[in-house]
């Protein structure tokens, strides 16, 4: 069993300033957003039409903001609660899917596939304690499903985002097993990831239905999700792991076939940031300092603050169709970390991950 030190890394002022909640869950001083979800009692009919439970679903959602940090006992699951309600909303987009910006409208619960190619039951790759996260999220209960909303050309993990093989096919029932198995090895949290896991939202919530382990939630994701997505996501996720990649849409569509990234990835720092806790990735790619890194470092200082954890990373190595760019066909040289770091410190950010 996996056992951190105690407090390992979440006492530092970085991790405290940006994440006190989650610190919080870790240390046992909160309850995480999901089981407080569901101990919130909703009145609901289950044939409403879909408008119509999008107004209950925001009514709640605004008395779980005002009510989350009052809840100082285990709380206790109501017939029908929030989380419930979030998944009857998620398994209606289940059936014409907009899950990611694309809304592709695939009836995935009757076999049809859309631009990711999930489908009905989870697809799982692999689950274990990851102990090469962020040192405040390890160890870290990461499940890789697979598929992804969009396309890297560079793509490190693209074995798994393009179906190279296939995982293992659980239910969300099952998956509960995994998340309890993943906790009894002492995982500070659960870490949903790809891929990216927005194909797969309406398993993630109803996974949840059955878990009733203390233990926070990370939404691991490019940021390319649509808004009902983020509303869905909010009031169950604890802390969200997001990617910024581009500074543009010129360089999302062409690297990633992401049309509107910026506009999609804008919007939902802003509603994580509103309803969780951020901590946001940055991968500096082979000369895209002027139009990628200092625009999205520009908008995090301006709109998140200065405090926002970043981590600002210089991994990046040629992966999968890299070649058919030539500047993604090297790795990142040693003046262009030193510039992103200039850049970062020039933004007057302040919570970088050393």
């Amino acid at each position: 069993m996996w056992r951190s030190k105690s407090g390992g890394k979440l006492d530092e002022p970085g991790v405290k300033k940006a994440m006190p909640r989650y610190v919080d869950i870790i240390k046992k001083r909160k309850y995480p957003k999901y089981m407080i979800a569901k101990s919130m009692s909703a009145k609901y009919n289950r044939r409403a039409d879909t408008e119509e439970l999008w107004e209950t679903h925001q009514s709640l959602l605004e008395e779980f903001q005002d009510k989350q940090d009052e809840v100082t006992k285990r709380p206790k699951k109501r017939d029908k609660n929030l989380l419930g309600l979030k998944i009857l909303l998620a398994h209606r987009f289940m059936q014409e899917c907009g899950f990611c910006e694309r809304y592709c409208r695939a009836d995935r619960l009757h076999g049809d596939k859309g631009y990711c190619r999930a489908g009905r039951n989870f697809s799982v790759f692999s689950a274990f304690p990851h102990m090469g996260e962020e040192p405040e999220l390890v160890p870290s209960g990461t499940i890789f499903t697979g598929g992804c909303s969009i396309r890297c050309l560079h793509c490190q993990n693209w074995d798994i985002s393009q179906w190279k093989s296939h995982g293992r096919s659980l239910t969300p029932e099952m998956m509960s097993l995994q998340v309890r198995e993943l906790a009894e090895k002492g995982c500070r949290n659960i870490n949903m990831v790809g891929g990216d896991p927005t194909p797969f939202t309406w398993q993630w919530l109803e996974t949840f239905n059955h878990v009733d382990e203390r233990i926070a939630t990370i939404w691991n994701s490019n940021s390319y999700y649509s808004s009902e997505t983020a509303m869905l996501l909010a009031g169950f996720i604890d802390l969200y792991l997001l990617d910024f990649k581009y500074g543009n849409n010129k360089c999302a569509e062409q690297i990633s076939d992401a049309p509107g990234y910026w506009e999609a990835a804008t919007r939902n720092h802003l509603t994580a940031d509103k309803y969780g806790e951020l901590l946001i990735r940055v991968l500096v790619l082979p000369e895209h300092n002027e139009c990628c890194t200092r625009p999205i470092l520009q908008w995090i200082h301006d709109n998140l603050g200065p405090m926002t954890r970043v981590n600002l990373m210089f991994q990046y190595r040629p992966e999968w169709r890299a070649e058919e760019r030539a500047e993604l066909t090297r790795r990142l040289s040693l003046s262009e970390k030193l510039e992103a770091k200039e850049i970062a410190q020039e933004m007057g950010l302040q919570n970088l991950i050393e």
